[in-house]
């Protein structure tokens, strides 16, 4: 298989030297790019297409919404996975319509930026498992509109906060 080429764009240098010395000890990896900010990332692309775009959300010059945006438009063989500590339902809503692949929270663990990663160059979507929350609020708010019942929507959060069917069947009362 051949390497993944990989560009990296985060405002916190020493935070983007850390992940780009990271991947770069991973074999099958190639980081062909850094940025400071969303513009150079944009200029990166004129020259280069990675395979993959790892971005945070806030950066200076140009929001990582954008940059979103501008690389499906006019990049859509890149995938981008969203390296954030900003997991707001809003931005996750923002981000699945403007076509991410992945979004991992800084907060998580090397294993699972190496897990998202894969994922992605397996032509699946990433989320981070500490979304799952978030994630859950999102399929509800989807999920109402075909009239799930207040019930549904609480077994619903139960299994998305990682309840086990068998705690779910006895905090309802259920059989199984």
């Amino acid at each position: 298989m051949d390497p993944l080429s990989i560009v990296l764009a985060d405002d916190h240098v020493m935070f983007r030297q850390g992940i780009r010395s990271f991947l770069e000890s991973l074999d099958g990896i190639t980081i062909i790019g850094e940025a400071k900010d969303g513009l150079e990332l944009l200029e990166i692309l004129k020259t280069t297409i990675p395979d993959l775009a790892i971005i945070d959300i806030v950066m200076p010059k140009m929001h990582g919404m954008e940059v979103l945006q501008e690389i499906h438009q006019n990049y859509p063989q890149i995938k981008v996975l969203f390296l954030t500590m900003h997991g707001k339902l809003e931005y996750i809503r923002q981000a699945i319509a403007y076509g991410v692949h992945g979004f991992l929270l800084k907060e998580e663990p090397r294993s699972e930026l190496i897990k998202a990663i894969e994922t992605i160059r397996d032509g699946k979507k990433y989320f981070s498992p500490l979304l799952a929350t978030t994630l859950s609020n999102l399929i509800i708010e989807k999920d109402e509109s075909r009239l799930l019942t207040p019930r549904e929507r609480e077994i619903l959060k139960c299994l998305a906060s990682g309840m086990t069917t068998q705690e779910i069947a006895e905090l309802f009362l259920l059989s199984t």
